[in-house]
Order: structure tokens, then sequence, then C-alpha cells
């Protein structure tokens, strides 16, 4: 199998249609062999009847229905442990990316060598305000910390990738926002980017806020601090437990040599020992957390584990 188009969705009835339509015409029109594997998290719509009535017409169609709403990330995951294509791509479900791009994105990826392509919607239709500018702060910051710098839209979701990428990473939690950098973790170096139409919403409305934009950076940090330190937390809470534990442990060594040898009294400094003896608990406590992240580790057995309520 040549491609695997997978389409997380959550409320889109009326653009399903649509949109099968537009991927069918594309697939026959370059003879690709194809699967198209749509996600439906937790939709409180009809969007499951529709994807029944469509995999009667489109037999390469495959559905999976999620019993509540984990997520964009979860429906990636699952998606992504289902594709059998050679090159996987994903895109939503509103119509707003454009199935057009589908044969040069594959073209990347099988004939040109690249591990994964992510689409830049250099020309956008969203709120400037809303959306544009807190994109391109959101995305500066994420060039900066991944070091992956010849990328200027992380969060596009049409995005395509060799199968071997899909099946080296884990998306969880809200981590779709940095598939571009689990990938670079995971060893897979030949990322770039293609410029993709931005089409104007069609149907239904934007299912993101703004508070997108502060959870991807929490997600971002997050990402960076248990990659680096993901198999020594020591390490990380080690080194600021150190840091505060001296900071209060030399404040506290202070106050007591003027107080024993020069015999000073200490109600005027009452602020440093308080200052001296809250940095030296802060830096106990880091100690031992790192201490029992070494011990307990981060890995939660069930943190992919999805109710799936239907399959077709």
């Amino acid at each position: 199998m040549q491609i695997s188009i997978v389409i997380p969705l959550f409320n889109e009835e009326e653009s399903l249609p649509e949109l099968m339509a537009w991927i069918d015409k594309i697939l026959n029109e370059y003879q690709f062999s194809a699967e198209v594997i749509m996600i439906d998290d937790g939709s409180k719509d009809n969007s499951w009847e529709v994807i029944r009535q469509l995999k009667a017409q489109y037999t390469y169609l495959k559905g999976v229905r999620f019993r509540t709403n984990y997520g964009k990330s979860g429906a990636l995951q699952v998606g992504f442990e289902l594709a059998e294509g050679d090159v996987v791509i994903t895109m939503d479900a509103d119509m707003q990316d454009s199935p057009d791009e589908i044969p040069a994105l594959y073209k990347m990826v099988a004939e040109d060598g690249y591990e994964m392509v992510s689409g830049y919607k250099k020309v956008r239709h969203d709120s400037v305000i809303m959306k544009n500018l807190p994109s391109k702060l959101y995305n500066f910051i994420a060039r900066k910390v991944s070091g992956i710098n010849n990328l200027h839209d992380f969060n596009c979701g049409l995005k395509a990738y060799n199968k071997e990428v899909v099946k080296n990473i884990e998306v969880y939690g809200e981590m779709h926002r940095w598939i571009p950098v689990l990938a670079k973790w995971a060893g897979f170096d030949k990322i770039t980017e293609k410029v993709v139409v931005h089409r104007a919403r069609k149907y239904g409305i934007s299912k993101f806020g703004l508070n997108r934009f502060i959870n991807g950076l929490l997600d971002l940090m997050s990402l960076v601090v248990t990659q680096k330190y993901f198999k020594k937390p020591m390490h990380f809470f080690g080194t600021w437990g150190v840091f505060f534990s001296l900071v209060g442990g030399s404040m506290l060594l202070y106050l007591f040599i003027i107080r024993t040898f020069l015999n000073i009294w200490l109600k005027e400094r009452m602020p440093a020992m308080i200052f001296g003896t809250v940095s030296l608990i802060i830096g106990i406590i880091f100690f031992c957390t790192g201490l029992l992240g070494e011990i307990i580790g981060r890995n939660s057995p069930s943190r992919n584990s999805y109710k799936i309520r239907d399959r077709v």
C-alpha cells in the first residue's frame, strides 16, 4: 500500500462527504493504492453515522470511534498504529486542508527521500489577533528550542511521514503540536516543509481556543525536560536541589557565624534567616523529587489506552 491518510475528527458531519469525494478523486486520478482512516474523537453529532454510510461507498475507508473525546493526539496515535501505507499523510477534516496536496507530499517522501514533510500555511484565513500572531510567536519559540530551524508551521495538520516515523514515535496528551520534535529526537533528521494552501473554513467552527498556545508552550517545556532528562531525572531535579541547598545553606552558615563569633543579634536579619531556611527546604525537596523520579520513572502503561466504541 502506498498511502495511508489519517483524519482525526470531532463534530465534522457536514464536511466528511465532500472531503471523502475529493480524496477519492485524487487517489483515482493518480492511481494510488491507499486507505483512509477516520478517527471519530467522541463526536456529539452524526459524524459516525456519516462514516458508516461512506464506508458503503468507499471500501478502502476505515473508521474508529472513541467512546469519549480524548483529543487530537489520541486520535493520531491510534491512526498511526493502524496505518499500513509506506507514506502516512495526516489532514484535518474541516476542509481547510486540500487533498490536492497529496500527490506532491507523497512524492517528497517516497521519491525525494524526506522522512517527514510538514505543511506551511503561508497565507492563512484565520483571525490575525487570535491565531496568526500567537502562531508566529509559538513557532518562533519552537524553532529556537527544538533546533528545527527550517519549519515555519509546527502545528499544521497537513503532514506526510515515512511509515517508519509514525511507528517509532508516541503521541499522547497534546503532543500532536510537537510531532516534528518527537520525530527528530527519535532519530529522523530529514525533515522539511512544503507551502500548502490554507482554505477558508466552509463548515462548522474551530475546535481550538486561545488556550491551545499556552498549553502548547507548557507541553514544549515538558517535552524538553522529559526528553533531556528521561533516563536521569536526578540530573534535572538534583541540579536545582544542589543550587537551592547551597544558597540556603550559605545564608544560614553566614548567620550562624556572625551570631556565634561576632555576637551580632539576628533580630534585624530575620528575613535573611527565613530566606535561607526556605531555600534549603526547597533544595531538599528538589533532590528528593529527583531521587523518586529515578526510582519510579516517568512511564505510565495506560497513557495511550483508549476505549474504542466501534469500528468499520
